[in-house]
């Protein structure tokens, strides 16, 4: 494996990727479009925070209803406030709908954790320390992996397979934690459902299909809540939408009620559920790396 490094400089107006646009002062990485995987998508920009001993990692997954978007959708002063703090970044791209349908895009996702870690050295990163962030469906990604029983593949013949797939925490923003149609209905409203991910090609089926049992039980396979269990890690989730009933799709499918469902369920189990909104008042960027801090056991 090889990682290009290099100074770590910040750019004044933009920085290009692979086609792919940085907004304003995101901090240059070290290494641009490497490769975690096989296929055209599976690649990683990586800003290594400034340590003489590996550090804690937060990986970054883009939304986009599973159908669109990119790594450049980062926060620069997320990323500035990480590195330094001593807590390096990744942000991924992961195969799309229609290319590829349910559980694949969370597998490649799971696959950039295994990279990394299996290749800790070499990113001077600490396996035990991985954290996840994403947003909208980015962050249901992060949930259901923060969530689903390990992925380790020990049989596998590529090493990078074998390795684990847990993480220490997970930070979302606007995030999907639950994909069933029924109980978005209860919670949010019809309106969700407008989005993208419920016309079938999210789940590799056609329309005919959407109100068979087969769809239900691949919409429930690939809710985050489905897998949460008491020793799963903690979560901070942060929701920009209105409180208020949705008046369109992307309001309700990103709507503060899919924080409370996530919440109510952590909250039973005895679980961190960290929950904000809009009218916290709270800075999310600092909110998320105090979490972020906390769960890696980072000195103050």
């Amino acid at each position: 494996m090889k990682i290009c490094l290099s100074l770590l400089t910040v750019i004044s107006f933009v920085l290009f990727t692979n086609g792919r646009v940085y907004t304003q002062d995101v901090p240059a990485p070290d290494s641009s479009d490497a490769k975690y995987g096989q296929h055209a998508l599976n690649n990683y920009d990586f800003w290594k925070a400034a340590s003489n001993t590996p550090t804690p990692l937060v990986i970054y997954i883009h939304g986009g209803s599973f159908r669109s978007g990119d790594k450049s959708k980062v926060s620069a002063p997320m990323i500035q406030g990480l590195l330094k703090t001593g807590i390096s970044f990744m942000a991924i791209n992961y195969r799309l709908t229609p290319e590829v349908s349910f559980p694949q895009h969370y597998y490649d996702c799971a696959r950039a954790i295994q990279y990394v870690r299996y290749y800790a050295k070499e990113f001077n990163v600490d396996p035990d320390k991985i954290a996840l962030t994403g947003s909208s469906a980015g962050g249901c990604t992060s949930l259901w992996l923060a969530f689903h029983d390990d992925l380790a593949d020990i049989n596998n013949e590529d090493p990078v397979l074998k390795m684990s797939t847990r993480v220490s925490c997970a930070t979302v923003f606007s995030g999907q934690s639950t994909l069933e149609p029924d109980v978005i209905r209860e919670i949010v409203g019809e309106l969700a459902l407008g989005n993208s991910m419920f016309n079938g090609k999210y789940l590799g089926i056609d329309s005919a299909e959407l109100n068979t049992q087969k769809a239900k039980d691949l919409y429930k396979q690939a809710s985050p809540v489905t897998y949460l269990t008491k020793d799963d890690p903690a979560v901070w989730a942060y929701y920009s939408a209105p409180k208020t009933t949705p008046t369109i799709v992307n309001e309700a499918i990103h709507h503060y009620n899919f924080g409370l469902y996530l919440k109510d369920k952590m909250d039973k189990l005895g679980m961190e559920c960290e929950l904000l909104d809009k009218e916290s008042g709270v800075s999310a960027t600092k909110s998320a790396i105090a979490f972020y801090k906390r769960h890696f056991t980072m000195k103050e």
